[in-house]
């Protein structure tokens, strides 16, 4: 069985590929943006129904320092953008102003200087690959949750606390909640609950040691933090955001689980057991050709992909097909029978998926400079 990808939309890229990183598409459906980063700046494109930018409104966000040195966000209304730097966090407006500034420890690993500002460090070669952490905007964009290395200029949690989470006002930067996000993260990624503004996920990488996820809830008065067990990289949310869609630190496992981390109703899939061997995978060079033997091929999920509606999940094992061939991506169901399936596209697409709710999906063009929307044409036995 397998279903068939029709393409929906061709979305050029803002900038040239050579002076910036990809492009992406990011928010809901309805409020799709297409969005994209060079080291000067960010570029923000508001985008219709049917993925056709809306003419005369695109924003531009003078960027403070390099993209190499931070992760960044833009607002769901494109009215602000923030970036998560190495020593700060800023929020600039479309004028390039900066509306606030919060301080932090230093994302290089040995420094323990609270730097006043970029140039502090601009030049030292000790800082030029810092770890980060990230911002993410609540889903009515007047909350920014930041994941930073502490402390604050305030003062520490405690003297244990490496990592913090801090929740702030998007319009005036004041800091309502902070909490030890128990971590001490290479990077990280803010995944905001769709409808209700009150709550993130978080998810944590730490290299080879592990990848923690945490959940939090802001009640207007206090942050409460919930640590999921096990080591999780956090993908997904459902549109309805009751689910979230999870793939282990090992990438072993798939798995659609509830905000508390429990899986639901068993809907969880074990790579090597679900996933086919790929067609181009050799058998054993050095078998006797009357005992040919296949090459052990090991699979693993690709951290990638998601909901693209509240039951169908696009997954990838595109970084371990890459050995033998042409990655696979794979549409999921949560419901019925369907389970996990192949996509088959009329053209040879690369790379990962990336859901964007609404029944579609996204992939990269080959010279980076060309988004491909695509959504399910039925499925064929």
């Amino acid at each position: 069985m397998s279903v068939h990808a029709r393409l929906r939309a061709t979305v050029p890229a803002l900038l040239p590929s050579s002076q910036a990183g990809p492009p992406e598409i990011t928010g809901r459906p309805g409020r799709w943006m297409l969005v994209q980063r060079s080291d000067a700046e960010i570029v923000a494109q508001p985008l219709d129904d049917v993925f056709v930018v809306r003419a005369g409104t695109s924003v531009r966000f003078p960027a403070p320092w390099p993209r190499s040195r931070g992760t960044w966000e833009v607002a769901p209304d494109a009215s602000l953008a923030v970036f998560a730097g190495v020593h700060a966090v800023r929020a600039v407006d479309p004028s390039g102003a900066t509306r606030w500034e919060v301080r932090h420890g230093c994302w290089y690993g040995a420094c323990r200087e609270m730097h006043e500002s970029y140039d502090a460090y601009a030049d030292r070669q000790d800082h030029r690959y810092p770890e980060s952490g990230s911002v993410g905007f609540s889903a009515d964009g007047r909350l920014v949750w930041a994941h930073v290395r502490g402390p604050l200029p305030e003062g520490e949690l405690s003297p244990d606390a490496v990592d913090e989470w801090l929740v702030i006002d998007a319009e005036t930067g004041h800091v309502l909640a902070r909490a030890d996000a128990e971590a001490a993260a290479a990077g990280s990624v803010h995944l905001p609950h769709p409808t209700d503004p009150r709550q993130m996920g978080l998810s944590i990488g730490e290299g080879q040691d592990g990848a923690p996820l945490r959940w939090g809830r802001w009640d207007g008065t206090e942050l409460t933090v919930d640590r999921l067990d096990g080591d999780l990289c956090l993908l997904s949310l459902s549109p309805s955001g009751d689910r979230l869609m999870t793939v282990s630190h090992d990438q072993d496992s798939l798995a659609v689980r509830d905000s508390r981390g429990t899986v639901v109703e068993a809907l969880d899939w074990n790579a090597e057991a679900t996933i086919p061997r790929h067609p181009d995978a050799p058998t054993d060079p050095d078998a006797d050709e009357e005992e040919e033997e296949e090459v052990e091929v090991d699979v693993c999920w690709d951290w990638a992909g998601g909901f693209i509606d509240e039951t169908t999940l696009v997954v990838s094992t595109a970084e371990s097909d890459e050995e033998w061939g042409r990655g696979r991506h794979w549409l999921v169901g949560t419901t019925g029978a369907r389970g996990v399936v192949p996509i088959d596209y009329p053209s040879p697409v690369g790379g990962e998926p990336t859901a964007l709710g609404g029944g579609v999906w996204s992939t990269l063009s080959e010279t980076r400079d060309v988004l491909h929307v695509w959504g399910p044409h039925g499925l064929e036995g």
